[in-house]
């Protein structure tokens, strides 16, 4: 199963690295795939995550999560 989190904020590969540790840190997570140019982070899951523990992860890196699809 796989979830894109649509991000704000994320201007360069720093930027991408941070968030791609942040979630790959997360128990259920198996894989992030993280661009800033597209402002997407694809999320790939060994178990369930909830959207809220994603969004977390995320802006405590201080960066903006606007929908995830």
């Amino acid at each position: 199963m796989t979830k894109t989190v649509n991000i704000e904020g994320m201007k360069c590969p720093h930027c991408e690295m941070n968030v791609k540790k942040a979630l790959e840190a997360l128990d259920g997570v198996s894989s992030a795939e993280v661009s800033h140019e597209k402002g997407t982070a694809v999320v790939s899951f060994s178990s369930y995550v909830t959207d809220d523990v994603l969004k977390k992860a995320v802006e405590d890196k201080g960066f903006t999560v606007v929908s995830f699809a």
